[in-house]
């Protein structure tokens, strides 16, 4: 069950099919990033690493990731792929929570991450990587469908991430499931990175190993619309995931350059809204190339698709009803919508997207609470809001924890209100959503002001640049002298909501 196999099985049945590029240019067929990748695990066995540990990555996109990815799992750890985003401090508790043995890392994100962490950190692009990867293979080691495979860290409502525990079985039924339900995978395929391979992008990355097809990362390293148009053409034959606003750059990049998307054969997109003006244009530009998938990391990627058909389809009479839509639900899962009882709901009325299947987590790491309230007699509770029509079509309403997508990341608002509020300055804040045509949201901060201070903007952006990720620092900070509450004192964020939605 250990998803090393299917590297191992491609590499002994194609070892000089391409596997690993840079830009254009090949680094590894399959048999040389299988030896890489076993001889890497060969090194961690050595440096005391043992299954089930865990093997943490802060890296831009680069082959290198793969070939740790694989390492870590023919060693029988588990691997912590960070966000390269973040900032150092924030890697610095998922280090610690994760209780990483080791962590490989970036050059250029080396230097910060090591004044906030004494754990050793590697280097990929350094001689002494190269030479870790030199050792004898090692053999894949055994795991089962149930053993840790990913820890996938993700934002919560507490404003401290939850380690979300993917499994072997949960990825291989991932895997497989997109084959009957999203896309075809062939081995004359190539798989652009121009998400992040951190989170859906590398997720991805198994079943397009199991076909023997092409990993390509952009030199970039992460998305440039130009340069995967230029990618897209030479590769042919290309898949890619994307958030819905790399869709629209991708899009303004043709139209401006006068170029079709020659090589685009799929784009799956997903993690965030995407307007259904936009998809229209896209299909109408690019041709049927899109799918639709909606998952969250507790559900990776597996619970509903909207096909390529679907998304193309203009003729059927709700077209536009169904393209505003997530689609089915995946073969692999039941989705159920419940009212705040659990009781389910006719179909056509809103409630909460519950979700059961084998691409479900089996808890949060380390987190009984939150495992507790999200997974209720058998179900995954989403913390999404949604309705499903006659023909099984998931619409997304609203989402119930407040969670902000802005450029296809996720941002939690009670993260970002508890760094500013560590600020002097301010005395209240809440954080909200704003609709960005962009972004899909912009963060935008309602700040009270301490008594006798005053708000500066400038001040704040400063704070929170030092504090936590750049793209979840808010675009606009509006100054209010109280904030909206309820009797119990809670603040009524619709109506935080509602003032914006005046102003634009």
């Amino acid at each position: 069950m250990n998803l090393a196999h299917w590297l191992e099985r491609t590499a002994r049945e194609n070892p000089q099919a391409p596997a690993l590029f840079l830009g254009q240019e090949q680094v590894a067929n399959y048999r040389e990033f299988q030896a890489r990748a076993a001889g890497l695990a060969r090194s961690l066995r050595d440096m005391g690493v043992m299954p089930g540990d865990r093997i943490a990555t802060f890296v831009k996109n680069c082959p290198q990731y793969l070939i740790v990815k694989y390492a870590t799992w023919i060693a029988g750890a588990a691997i912590v792929p960070i966000n390269n985003k973040l900032h150092a401090r924030e890697t610095a508790w998922i280090l610690e929570n994760a209780a990483a043995k080791f962590c490989f890392v970036s050059a250029d994100l080396a230097e910060p991450l090591r004044e906030v962490t004494e754990l050793s950190l590697v280097d990929v692009s350094s001689d002494y990587f190269t030479d870790l990867c030199n050792l004898k293979p090692l053999s894949v080691t055994p795991r089962g469908a149930s053993d840790l495979a990913w820890l996938f860290y993700t934002s919560g409502t507490t404003g401290q991430p939850k380690g979300v525990m993917m499994t072997h079985g949960m990825l291989t039924a991932m895997s497989l499931a997109y084959t009957n339900d999203v896309d075809e995978v062939r081995a004359e395929d190539a798989v652009i990175y121009g998400a992040p391979m951190s989170h859906g992008a590398g997720i991805y990355s198994m079943l397009h190993i199991r076909a023997g097809a092409r990993h390509v990362c952009p030199v970039s390293g992460g998305f440039d619309a130009a340069e995967t148009l230029d990618l897209a053409a030479h590769f042919g034959s290309v898949q890619m995931f994307m958030a819905p606003t790399m869709v629209r750059y991708l899009l303004d990049a043709a139209k401006a350059s006068g170029r079709k998307g020659d090589g685009l054969r799929t784009i799956v997109y997903a993690g965030g809204p995407m307007y259904n003006a936009d998809i229209i244009e896209a299909v109408e530009h690019f041709g049927p190339v899109f799918v639709q998938i909606y998952g969250q990391g507790e559900c990776p990627m597996g619970i509903t698709a909207l096909s390529r058909h679907d998304v193309a389809d203009r003729l059927h009479p709700r077209w536009r009803e169904r393209l505003g839509s997530v689609g089915q639900a995946q073969s692999i899962v039941d989705v159920m919508i419940a009212d705040a009882d659990g009781r389910p709901l006719p179909a056509g009325q809103t409630g909460e997207i519950m979700v059961q299947g084998l691409p479900v987590m089996p808890a949060y790491w380390r987190n009984v609470r939150a495992t507790e309230a999200t997974l209720v007699n058998g179900w995954l509770m989403t913390g999404d809001m949604g309705a499903l029509d006659e023909d099984g079509y998931l619409t997304l309403k609203d989402r119930s924890k407040d969670m902000i997508i802005s450029g296809g990341s996720n941002i939690y608002p009670r993260e970002v209100e508890e760094c500013l509020l560590m600020h002097p300055d301010v005395h209240e804040v809440s954080v909200v959503g704003r609709d960005s045509a962009q972004w899909g949201e912009d963060v935008v901060a309602f700040v009270v002001a301490a008594p006798g201070a005053t708000v500066d903007p400038a001040g704040l952006e400063t704070h929170c640049l030092e504090n936590i990720a750049r793209f979840k620092r808010p675009k606009d900070y509006v100054v209010v002298s109280e904030l909206p509450k309820n009797n119990y004192g809670k603040v009524l964020k619709t109506e935080l909501r509602t003032r914006l939605d005046a102003k634009s």
